[in-house]
């Protein structure tokens, strides 16, 4: 019976609710295509998330954008000390973004923006580390009302009110008796939450920019989210089969800094640093409503903060077509002793490509496709004495249209 509660036990403590690399930096082909540069770009309503001071100096009164990406990843993963492997069976995800912007004067513009920057989902069936993940789904959505104004003919500032709301769902196994036989939970919440989005922007002439971007954290509080128990019925009455939970989820904040040459009438290059504040997951915190005595928990994830550096460029071969590239270098953000392979982040190399066609003067198509190659790395977890080889394929190709006038 011990034995039964402490596996028990450790499947809730465990339970990281979301995981590391659960942030997706898709809102805009342009900036994709550019290796998902953008805090330095301005001229339409994408700088809404990328750079609200960039929203005054659009060369038309109105912009809007929409448009989606579809992710197709996979991890493989090899058991240390075992001829063991296993790969994930993902779903497909699709992250999406809506802006709308307008020019009131030649210097004041406001916008709308609903976009995904959060989100995750892995889908890893009865594996090896079933106790520790079968399948999770993380979804965040952003809306961002946004003013911007242009101070003078090199200077921008912006600001944006984020609204933010999401929900995750979870399952594990619950090993008992042998590791052939196993219960199940599943863990289900909706959260709510604000956070706020800065920018500002310096143009000294026709041909530099330079941009700098804060997007605030956003703390996720998930109250009365929803555990359900499938158990033996030994131990029913000391683990209730339904129960609530209480988290605390910090997305973080993102320091970004950048530049664009325009080194002639048809070639641009932008380069760009984003600085994620990862640390703000040092332990994640479980409070229940039935049980605490025996479900509460601290666990540590010990996250670091990051540095991604991002370079990309775009040439304009006429009127009607216009051709993208970039790359990145995104480190991870994980401690290797508290791993957990929800959706395993590891070091990662991007490489991206993209086009936009103008079929009218005011619309515009645009296509792009970005591929993530992590490197292959041992990680543990060590409070389960969990350790294997991981890699992740991911291929992100997306479509968008805007339209400005």
């Amino acid at each position: 019976m011990r034995r039964i509660l402490y596996a028990m036990m450790i499947l809730i403590i465990t339970s990281p609710v979301y995981a590391g690399g659960y942030q997706v930096r898709l809102q805009g082909h342009r900036q994709t295509a550019m290796g998902l540069v953008g805090v330095s770009l301005f001229g339409d309503a994408s700088n809404i998330f990328y750079n609200p001071a960039g929203l005054s100096l659009m060369k038309t009164k109105y912009s809007f954008s929409v448009g989606g990406s579809g992710i197709f990843n996979s991890t493989t993963f090899r058991l240390q000390n075992s001829v063991y492997q296993a790969e994930t069976d993902n779903p497909m995800g699709t992250p999406l973004f809506f802006y709308g912007a307008a020019k009131i004067t030649d210097r004041l513009a406001v916008g709308v923006g609903v976009y995904t920057p959060y989100g995750s989902s892995a889908k890893w069936g009865d594996w090896a580390g079933a106790h520790l993940i079968q399948d999770i789904s993380l979804k965040a959505f952003f809306f961002q009302p946004t003013l911007s104004y242009k101070i003078s003919d090199m200077f921008s500032l912006g600001a944006g009110l984020v609204i933010a709301t999401g929900s995750v769902e979870i399952n594990k196994a619950i090993p008992y008796n042998s590791a052939a036989e196993h219960g199940q939970v599943n863990l289900e919440g909706k959260t709510a939450s604000f956070g706020y989005n800065l920018g500002a922007m310096f143009t000294p002439n026709d041909q530099w920019s330079i941009g700098i971007n804060y997007r605030s954290l956003v703390k996720m509080t998930l109250d009365d989210g929803d555990a359900t128990f499938t158990i033996p019925s030994s131990v029913a009455g000391i683990i209730p089969p339904a129960n609530t939970f209480d988290a605390e989820l910090p997305l973080p904040a993102n320091l970004d800094l950048g530049v664009s040459y325009q080194a002639t009438e048809k070639l641009l290059f932008s380069a760009e640093v984003n600085y994620v504040f990862w640390d703000v997951y040092e332990t994640l915190t479980f409070e229940f409503a039935e049980k605490p005595e025996l479900l509460n928990s601290d666990n540590p994830r010990e996250y670091s903060n990051t540095l991604i550096y991002r370079v990309g460029g775009e040439y304009i071969i006429n009127e009607m077509i216009t051709v993208r590239a970039g790359a990145y270098y995104d480190p991870t953000p994980t401690n290797k002793d508290y791993f957990n392979p929800e959706t395993p982040s590891l070091n990662t190399i991007g490489l991206s490509a993209g086009v936009t066609i103008r079929p009218t003067e005011h619309l515009a198509i645009d296509v792009s496709y970005l591929h993530l190659e992590t490197q292959k790395d041992t990680r543990s977890y060590l409070p389960e004495n969990f350790t294997g080889e991981y890699k992740t394929r991911t291929l992100i190709p997306g479509i968008g249209i805007s339209y400005n006038f």
